[in-house]
């Protein structure tokens, strides 16, 4: 079993309580717009780190990180990439190989907006854990923490970040 720590869109925004929710996890995966080197680097410097660049992330973190990632992990097919859409309403860069070989999780970022679904016809989970950053539309800052077991999804908590400004 392997413990997720998972994030998205910090806009180089850093909050210590990264540290503290993600302590128990084994890794962390952040779904891009990092928005800094030094935000990479203090994730880095916590655990094994995974990461996608997304669309306000300059050079040094597009080379550093590229914009899909895909691999497995406990006998589980995972994608990760910063503008994924959504079950039905895939973007453009993800269709069609998101039908042709479909995961067993897609993880994207992007629109500042937390949700879980379940993709029915690619059978298929899919997450965008919101925004953990300052910068943006949204009103509350989400991580998402998950066990994966095996092919499972387990243990999947949603926390909330007050504003702390």
């Amino acid at each position: 079993m392997v413990k997720i720590g998972l994030l998205s869109d910090t806009h180089a925004w850093w909050d210590d309580r990264y540290e503290k929710y993600f302590a128990e996890c084994d890794e962390i995966w952040h779904a891009g717009d990092i928005g800094s080197v030094q935000v990479a680097d203090r994730f880095e410097a916590l655990k094994p780190f995974r990461a996608v660049y997304g669309n306000i992330d300059g050079q040094e973190l597009r080379v550093r990180y590229p914009q899909h990632q895909r691999f497995s992990i406990e006998n589980t097919d995972i994608w990760i990439t910063h503008i994924g859409g959504y079950p039905g309403r895939y973007a453009r860069e993800v269709t069609p190989e998101i039908y042709i070989h479909p995961p067993q999780l897609f993880i994207s970022g992007h629109s500042h907006i937390l949700k879980v679904l379940y993709d029915k016809t690619l059978h298929c989970l899919h997450i965008n854990p919101g925004a953990a950053g300052m910068y943006g539309f949204h009103k509350k800052r989400t991580l998402v923490r998950f066990a994966i077991d095996k092919g499972e999804f387990k243990d999947l908590e949603v926390i909330e970040l007050a504003d702390n400004r």
